[in-house]
């Protein structure tokens, strides 16, 4: 069943306030020296992977080797699965690895990046890992971060200051070998969606009384925001979310056996084949493996695995989707998971070439930070 965790009480989402001190408990936190730029040639190497993990047979470039020759949009390499990520408004980011449980802070203008802690009791088999990563919302005066994780029993929901113990918040979501996904999201009013998947168990997605198959919605210390902490339903696997503002709430819904689909989320939702709420966009095998969100005024970008790009999409006020989705970085950099938009209007990218299905490079994964294109080349935003 799902366990509250003890605490203060939380204030209204301050995002806008955060500054470099956000990392003043853990190594003197990061000043930032002005606009991004490329790091320069010969910068010291970011950091790599555990030294457990094996380089790729045949190539030979080593993890951990640092910034690709030439690519500027490559901030941080030779890491192992990184999928959680949040930027903060210092410019900077704290980036966790799905199969190590590492946290890493990540800088936008110089290497190397800093390991900051390894998240304890994460399980890692089948689809299980670190899953995603939030920032409280009174960050400045707690300092917690909210982690999504996979352990040998459950899924659940942990926070702890860097370098802390983590402490739970919401535990005994199912856990399962197959549509395993995890998402967290603090939304515009401070409440924080959890988004599941229904462990291959499509009845557990209609319960009303199970955690699977769901987005959640539940305060800081894991109590329900009404009645129930089940948001919506009918879900097969959320591997992300994402909102702008006080607009829709978008989930990516990943499947194995059909089109990924992205919604738009409303309270006591069903979004359940075949009578739910229909998707605002679907993608096939060859453009989807969605596992990223991000939105932004009249958008969303999307991070496609096995598609190996990152997909463009315009909203309407509504929330519906218009014209024809976009892409960029296709076939670039493998495949293309975590996608987060700062403040300066970059997206920053994880790759996932190292979850057993990609094909790695010596230099993955990697995190990216790029200015999205557009047909007049500069940015939407």
């Amino acid at each position: 069943m799902w366990l509250r965790a003890g605490g203060r009480a939380s204030g209204l989402l301050l995002a806008g306030l955060l500054t470099a001190s956000l990392l003043a408990g853990c190594g003197g936190g990061y000043h930032p020296v002005g606009p991004f730029h490329p790091l320069p040639e010969g910068a010291p190497p970011e950091v790599g992977p555990p030294t457990s993990q094996a380089p790729v047979p045949g190539d030979p470039a080593q993890p951990g080797s640092g910034q690709q020759a030439g690519d500027a949009n490559v901030v941080a390499s030779g890491l192992n699965v990184p999928t959680g990520l949040v930027v903060l408004a210092d410019g900077s980011a704290i980036v966790g690895e799905r199969e190590t449980g590492r946290l890493l802070h990540v800088f936008p203008d110089r290497s190397p990046a800093r390991e900051l802690m390894t998240v304890p009791g994460v399980d890692t088999t089948g689809d299980g890992g670190l899953l995603g990563l939030a920032i409280s919302p009174t960050y400045l005066e707690d300092g917690l971060v909210y982690a999504y994780l996979s352990t040998a029993t459950d899924n659940r929901v942990v926070r702890f200051p860097l370098g802390g113990t983590p402490n739970p918040v919401l535990t005994g979501i199912p856990r399962g070998e197959t549509d395993n996904g995890g998402a967290l999201l603090f939304g515009a009013d401070g409440t924080l969606f959890v988004g599941t998947g229904d462990t291959g168990n499509p009845a557990l997605a209609d319960d009303p009384n199970s955690l699977a198959g769901k987005v959640l919605r539940i305060d800081v210390f894991g109590r329900a925001v009404g009645a129930s902490p089940v948001y919506s339903r009918g879900h097969r696997d959320v591997t992300a979310l994402c909102q702008h503002g006080a607009e829709a709430l978008y989930a990516t819904d990943a499947t194995l056996d059909g089109p990924d689909e992205l919604n738009a989320i409303t309270g006591g939702g069903d979004y359940g084949a075949p009578q739910g709420t229909p998707p605002v966009a679907e993608f096939g095998a060859a453009e989807g493996g969605l596992g990223g969100c991000a939105a932004a005024a009249g958008g969303v970008f999307l991070g496609a695995m096995d598609g190996e790009r990152v997909l463009a999409l315009t909203v309407d006020k509504t929330g519906t989707v218009t014209g024809k989705p976009e892409d960029f970085l296709a076939g670039q950099y493998g495949r293309l998971r975590t996608v987060v938009l700062d403040p300066q209007g970059a997206l920053w990218i994880t790759t996932s070439n190292r979850d057993g299905i990609g094909t790695p490079k010596g230099d993955d994964d990697k995190v990216l930070r790029i200015q999205p294109p557009t047909s007049t080349g500069s940015s939407p935003l």
